[in-house]
């Protein structure tokens, strides 16, 4: 070509191979200082996956996308970890609303905005009088979710005892309502999210 080319800044005088980890780290092609395009390795993407109000094409989004349809797809507990604001309630949002129980109660709540002493009877319920300031019986958040799906945020900040008590409901199904109720069998989808350095805590 008579159009004078320069790649990544060195003039082109023959033909020239890319290779995958120069497209990797993206290759700056410079045509008669008119035109500049940088050439860079694509994977290859699901185009017909829903976009999840998530916003971008990068293959990280799409790889994203790709996790929120095999989560919904399934009934395990998911925990969604990410650094703060990176959107992990807008995926568990997602997760819920791709899943066959989406017209279900979906019930979010964050857990370090609980009161500690108090907790497990937000979850679990509890009777009236069974605590100071138990005025009122409450069935808990997760009778509230029953069939649905409970998105429990910062569960890094959950206590060990309320821990073990989330262990006992994944494992068994079952709740425990504080103040001597009979147990009671529950089906919830159980959705966590943490930015805590879960190993490092452990």
């Amino acid at each position: 070509s008579t159009t004078p080319i320069w790649i990544d800044g060195v003039p082109l005088g023959a033909p020239l191979v890319l290779t995958g980890e120069a497209l990797k780290r993206g290759v700056l092609v410079d045509l008669s200082t008119r035109v500049l395009a940088l050439l860079h390795y694509h994977a290859a993407v699901d185009e017909t996956l829903p976009k999840f109000g998530l916003v971008g094409e990068s293959a990280e989004i799409h790889r994203v996308r790709a996790d929120i349809q095999r989560a919904a797809a399934t009934t395990i507990p998911v925990l969604i970890r990410g650094e703060s604001g990176t959107g992990k309630e807008l995926v568990a949002r997602a997760i819920h609303a791709a899943s066959p129980r989406a017209a279900r109660p979906y019930v979010a709540i964050n857990v370090a905005a609980l009161n500690p002493q108090t907790v497990a009877a937000e979850l679990f319920g509890h009777s009236r009088g069974s605590f100071t300031g138990a005025v009122h019986e409450r069935e808990g958040l997760f009778r509230d979710a029953d069939g649905g799906t409970l998105f429990l945020d910062e569960i890094g900040e959950a206590s060990v005892e309320v821990q073990a008590t989330l262990l006992r409901v994944l494992e068994t199904g079952e709740i425990q309502p504080i103040g001597g109720r009979p147990g009671r069998r529950v089906d919830v989808r159980l959705l966590t999210a943490t930015d805590a350095n879960l190993e490092r805590s452990v």
